[in-house]
C-alpha cells in the first residue's frame, strides 16, 4: 500500500474543508485511515486505487496520519490550515537565494508552520496519477530553496491569520500557458487552434506541449484540498502580439479547468490570483506603438471577468534589463493582499485601480476608477505630476497628456488634442508611473481604443 506522494512528513492539511487522502494498494485490498479521533475504512478498487475523506477540521496540529494495510504508513507532523497552490513559469520557480536581500531573508526565516512542497518537473503525454516531491519546514536552511513569489505570499498570510500555511510550487522555467491547461478543454475551443499547430510534427514529453505540465505536475494533485491558486506566468505567451491577446481565452480556461478537476464547489471555493507582468525592456517615451508586453498585460487583466479572481499589478517593480526581477517581496505582498481582501474577507483594497469608466469633458477625459482605496496619490518626487497618460483625437495619434488627480478620479488633457476620443495609461513595456492607491499598489495599465498598430515610419 502507498500513499499518493503528495502527501509526505510535513504536509499542510486544508482547515474547514472536507479532505480526500489517496493512494494504492492491491485490488480488494482494505485500507484504514486514522487521524486523531478520525478512522475512515475503504478498501482498494480493482486498479488497485482507494480514497477517503477525511471530516472538517480547524487549524492547529501536529497530527499524525496513519494509514494501515497489510503495511502500516505514519505521516508525522500534520499541521491544518491554510493551503495554496502555486504555478507559473520561471518567476514564480525563481527561488528566495535569488531574489532581493537572500541573505537577510534566508536568516530571518523562522517560521515552523509555514511549509512548502515543490513539485518535480515533468512532462507528460497523457495524465499521470503521482508526483514526486517532499513537504519542507521553512528555516534558514530550507528557505532558499522556496519560490520567492510563494514564500513571501505565504508568509504575509501566516503572519495575519495566524495559521499554518502550505504552499505547493508547481512551475517550470520558460513554459507556456497551454502547457498547464488540460488537452480536452483546449482541444474543444476552436480559437486556440494556433497553439496546437506548431506540434502536429513534434512527438514527445516537450515541457511547452499543450497539457504535457497539467498532466504531469497538475493533474496529480487534483483533489488534494486547497484554498486556491496564484499564479505567475505570461512572458513566454508574450512573444507576438496575437499570442498575448490568445491569453485573454486561455487564462479564463486553465481557471475553469482547474476549478471543475479540483471540485470544491463554487469559484468562491477555489479564488485565483495572478501576477500582472511587471515594466521591462527600454523605456520609450512615444506612446503610440502597442508592444506583445502591454497587450499582455491587457489579457491579463482582462480575465478579471472571471469570478473570484484577483491580480497583482506589479508595473513599477519590474527590471527593464531583467526579465526575472529580484524584488519578489513586493509580489508576494501583493497577492497576499488579493487574498485577504477576496478569500478572507478583510476589509482592505484588493488590487492596484483599475479604470472603471471615461468620460469626455470639452477637451478633457475624466478616468475614474475601482480600488481607489481612501485616495489616489503620486508617489515618488515631490511636486511631480501624474505621469504615464496620453489622449488620441479622430486622427488616431496620441499625444503624452498632463493629468491631474480630482478626488477619486484623475482629468487628463493635451493641447495637441482639442477633440479626444480615446486614452491610454502606461500602455507600454516599460512606462514610467507613479499614480498609486492608498494601499501603495500601482493604477494598472489599460487603454480605451482597439486601434490596430500604426504602420512603423
Amino acid at each position: 500500500m502507498r500513499l499518493a506522494g503528495i502527501f509526505t512528513d510535513h504536509m499542510v492539511l486544508q482547515r474547514d474543508r472536507r479532505v480526500p487522502v489517496w493512494g494504492t494498494a492491491a485490488a480488494g485490498e482494505k485500507v484504514r485511515v486514522v487521524l486523531g479521533k478520525q478512522v475512515h475504512n475503504t478498501e482498494a478498487d480493482q486498479d488497485g486505487r482507494w480514497k477517503v475523506t477525511l471530516a472538517e477540521l480547524p487549524a492547529g496540529g501536529p497530527h499524525s496520519l496513519v494509514v494501515q494495510a497489510r503495511n502500516t504508513l505514519t505521516i508525522e507532523d500534520v499541521l491544518i490550515g491554510e493551503v495554496w497552490l502555486a504555478s507559473g513559469q520561471s518567476n514564480m520557480a525563481m527561488p528566495v537565494r535569488r531574489c532581493k536581500d537572500a541573505q537577510a531573508e534566508q536568516a530571518a526565516a523562522n517560521f515552523p508552520k509555514l511549509r512548502m512542497f515543490t513539485v518535480k518537473k515533468s512532462a507528460q503525454l497523457a495524465p499521470v496519477d503521482d508526483c514526486q516531491g517532499a513537504w519542507q519546514v521553512c528555516s534558514p536552511r530550507t528557505v532558499a530553496g522556496f519560490s520567492g513569489t510563494a514564500y513571501y505570499f505565504g508568509r504575509r498570510l501566516h503572519k495575519e491569520l495566524g495559521v499554518p500555511v502550505g504552499l505547493i510550487n508547481s512551475s517550470w522555467g520558460g513554459t507556456a500557458i497551454e502547457a498547464w491547461t488540460s488537452l480536452d478543454v483546449q482541444k474543444k475551443d476552436s480559437r486556440l487552434a494556433p497553439v496546437f499547430a506548431p506540434w502536429k510534427n513534434k512527438p514527445g514529453p516537450d515541457r511547452n506541449r499543450p497539457a504535457n505540465l497539467f498532466n504531469g505536475m497538475i493533474q496529480p494533485l487534483v483533489g488534494y484540498g486547497i484554498r486556491g491558486g496564484i499564479w505567475y506566468q505570461g512572458e513566454r505567451n508574450a512573444k507576438s502580439l496575437a499570442s498575448a491577446r490568445l491569453y485573454r481565452h486561455q487564462l479564463p480556461l486553465l481557471i475553469s479547468d482547474w476549478r471543475k478537476r479540483w471540485a470544491q464547489g463554487g469559484a468562491e471555493d477555489f479564488p485565483f490570483f495572478w501576477v500582472q507582468l511587471p515594466n521591462f525592456k527600454a523605456r520609450v517615451g512615444d506612446p503610440n506603438p502597442v508592444t506583445s508586453w502591454a497587450v499582455m498585460r491587457e489579457s491579463m487583466q482582462l480575465g478579471l471577468k472571471t469570478a473570484a479572481t484577483g491580480m497583482a499589478v506589479t508595473i513599477d517593480v519590474g527590471e527593464a534589463r531583467d526579465i526575472h526581477p529580484k524584488n519578489k517581496q513586493t509580489v508576494g505582498h501583493r497577492l497576499a493582499q488579493a487574498a485577504l481582501a477576496m478569500a478572507y474577507k478583510k476589509d482592505i483594497v484588493p488590487m492596484g485601480p483599475l479604470m472603471r469608466s471615461v468620460t469626455i469633458e470639452d477637451s478633457r477625459v475624466r478616468v475614474q476608477f475601482d480600488h481607489v482605496g481612501d485616495k489616489l496619490v503620486v508617489r515618488g518626487k515631490q511636486g511631480a505630476g501624474v505621469m504615464g497618460f496620453a489622449v488620441a483625437g479622430p486622427d488616431k495619434v496620441f499625444y503624452p497628456a498632463t493629468a491631474r488627480i480630482d478626488g477619486k478620479s484623475v482629468v487628463v488633457h493635451s493641447g495637441e488634442v482639442p477633440d479626444p476620443i480615446a486614452v491610454r495609461y502606461a500602455f507600454g513595456d516599460n512606462p514610467a508611473v507613479n499614480l498609486f492607491n492608498s494601499a501603495g499598489i500601482p493604477v494598472a495599465p489599460f487603454r480605451t481604443d482597439d486601434w490596430k498598430p500604426a504602420a512603423a515610419p
